[in-house]
């Protein structure tokens, strides 16, 4: 069986003893981030500039956020509520959000203003927590582990503390989800943890929980007539110190595909003898931890 470690994480992170199975709770709110990424199959750099070369290159909704979609459709489904997809980025990514409602999303917010350009995990979660904020009160929030570009995995927790909400990174499993908390499995290395955590709360999903659904011909019609607000710095009342580059501690200064050197080498004669050659080779290099003289 897979190792499992039992525990509760409030809002502070107090441990204490798992309780007991609470009543159900109804028509919950779930905010689901996502993010608009480049195809990561289509990626190439130029190496003169050595950027991403976009153009050309078709965006896609970061596939991890799918699955964290995915399993906040399920939930409304269950229970009732509504879901509302957020995301951050140019203009363009309304076309993301546009998708996230073909799938059954309710309601879609984009935030894009020139000042969040540039933005690191640090700058870009103070942008989406701002955001929520003017959203309004919520229950669950969805995250993707990590996304395909950046490759952090930081915008979920560091915009669970910038809320400061109780939160569980990797789930694979929610068990249980009752009035005021929710039971998740967090996948580990040698098994899973089971933590009960206290609502309102963040998870950040993995691919393990769900299979993502196809989008409806309904869903479909429905996205390309749905209103979606754009909210400016201004108008979710952001500190332009504290957004894009200005905001940020780190910046990416240079992409660059690494260096692979290969050698190729046709080893010749019998098979006793190309082995011997071989491992003649292997420890010159130090490729193998025996003496073979």
């Amino acid at each position: 069986m897979e190792p499992l470690r039992e525990g509760f994480f409030a809002p502070r992170l107090a441990l204490c003893a798992l309780p007991r199975r609470r009543k159900p709770i109804t028509a919950m709110h779930i905010i689901v981030c996502i993010k608009q990424v480049p195809d990561a199959r289509q990626v190439k750099l130029d190496p003169e500039t050595h950027t991403l070369i976009r153009t050309g290159v078709e965006s896609i909704i970061n596939p991890y956020d799918m699955y964290a979609l995915e399993e906040g459709l399920r939930i409304k489904e269950r229970l009732g509520g509504t879901v509302t997809v957020l995301t951050m980025g140019p203009p363009q990514a309304e076309t993301a959000l546009r998708e996230a409602i073909s799938y059954g999303a309710d309601e879609a917010v984009l935030l894009s203003d020139r000042a969040f350009a540039g933005a690191d995990t640090w700058a870009t979660t103070y942008t989406l927590a701002r955001g929520i904020e003017k959203i309004g009160p919520f229950d669950l929030i969805f995250c993707g582990k990590q996304a395909v570009d950046g490759d952090t995995a930081q915008v979920g927790p560091g915009l669970a503390e910038r809320l400061s909400l109780p939160y569980a990174a990797w789930v694979r499993k929610i068990e249980d989800l009752g009035e005021g908390l929710i039971r998740v499995q967090r996948l580990m290395d040698d098994g899973y943890d089971r933590l009960e955590l206290a609502l309102p709360a963040l998870l950040t999903v993995v691919k393990e929980i769900n299979e993502p659904r196809v989008p409806s011909l309904k869903g479909k019609m429905r996205a390309k007539s749905q209103k979606i607000p754009l909210y400016g710095a201004a108008d979710i009342g952001a500190d332009l110190k504290l957004t894009g580059l200005a905001g940020s501690y780190t910046q990416v200064i240079r992409v660059f595909a690494p260096l692979r050197a290969r050698e190729k080498e046709w080893l010749t004669g019998s098979v006793e003898n190309q082995v011997g050659q071989l491992l003649h080779k292997l420890a010159t290099r130090q490729l193998i931890p025996f003496d073979i003289s």
